[in-house]
């Protein structure tokens, strides 16, 4: 991305000048307006509209777009948010969006109205209009934790895919080759990512994929009781069980306990997420830990330097696997 002085440096002018022709075009000669267009295309700049009028009319407050507050791992990701906004002197305004896409547009837009800043969205999906940020413009947002595919603004993210390939390779080298899977909501990247994630580890270890031990659930426990419930009674059931996150591993050794079957000694069990509970679960549960509250900090960070007009990357994240008492040898 192309920054303002490289602009101001193919124009032969100041960074100010180049600031004033993009923000307020009728106080600057049309000569000068003239060639500060021409090196914008030159240099192929996309012009920040919030960076223009960030100095005049910030309100330091920053739309926080959640899927859902019930989450346990997105609690901590707002946590972070809240203490870096904290930090640098900034508002959160939490919108609780249960995944509404009017809902999280009529919030964007209190960045249009200028009562907000910025966006944070937490899922994958893009509430701004072209009406109000047309096509080429640096969007006022970040994406983080369900990233958009060619999101049109930086992104915090983690690789999703790998960290779910690791997962599965933890149960596959303690002797599982009949390894269920209980995904998440079918239109989420993080769910096609991690399934990805799966479906290399068993490929790359000769196992092939039975369609039958893949299950849908939405993230939540009641779907990972559900989705067990649905693995437990196939004929040939599975020996372990990768959830794609720690509230659906919980909801499934619930119901598998219930059946009157042992985890880890009859089905291991693995999750994503390292939420709080998963140490105390019963087994503690082994699991992808992601940083959430770092996804938060660094979320509000880009955003500031968005808004600030610098140049932002994108933000790849590490995870860890975490090993505990959920999974262990296949028994034959």
């Amino acid at each position: 991305m192309t920054n303002i002085r490289k602009v101001a440096e193919l124009a032969g002018v100041s960074v100010a000048t180049v600031s004033r022709a993009l923000k307020s075009p009728d106080i600057v000669s049309p000569a000068t307006r003239e060639k500060v267009l021409k090196a914008v295309d030159q240099a192929g700049y996309k012009p920040n509209l919030m960076a223009v009028q960030f100095r005049s009319q910030r309100t330091y407050n920053l739309v926080v777009l959640v899927p859902t507050i019930a989450n346990t791992f997105f609690a901590r990701v707002i946590s972070g948010i809240q203490e870096a906004a904290q930090e640098r002197g900034y508002g959160v305004l939490l919108c609780n969006t249960l995944g509404n896409e009017a809902m999280e547009t009529q919030y964007a837009s209190l960045v249009s109205t200028r009562q907000a800043d910025g966006v944070i969205q937490l899922r994958a999906f893009n509430p701004f209009s072209e009406k109000a940020f047309p096509a080429g413009a640096v969007l006022p947002m970040i994406n983080a934790c369900e990233v958009l595919d060619d999101a049109p603004c930086p992104t915090v993210k983690l690789d999703n895919r790998a960290a779910a390939r690791e997962a599965t390779e933890h149960l596959i080298s303690l002797g599982h080759r009949r390894i269920g899977m209980i995904k998440g909501p079918r239109r989420s990247p993080l769910t096609r990512d991690r399934q990805q994630g799966y479906q290399d580890a068993l490929s790359a270890a000769g196992i092939p994929l039975d369609e039958c031990l893949l299950c849908p659930g939405d993230f939540t426990p009641r779907s990972g009781y559900q989705a067990a419930e649905t693995l437990i009674a196939l004929a040939e059931r599975p020996s372990a069980i990768f959830c794609e996150s720690d509230e659906m591993a919980i909801g499934a050794i619930s119901r598998i306990k219930e059946a009157g079957l042992r985890v880890p000694e009859d089905i291991s069990v693995a999750g994503f997420d390292d939420i709080a509970f998963a140490s105390y679960s019963d087994p503690p549960l082994t699991t992808i830990a992601q940083p959430a509250e770092a996804f938060g900090r660094e979320a509000v960070a880009m955003l500031i330097e968005v808004l600030e007009g610098r140049q932002v990357d994108n933000l790849v994240l590490p995870y860890t696997l975490v090993s505990r008492a959920s999974t262990a040898t296949c028994r034959p």
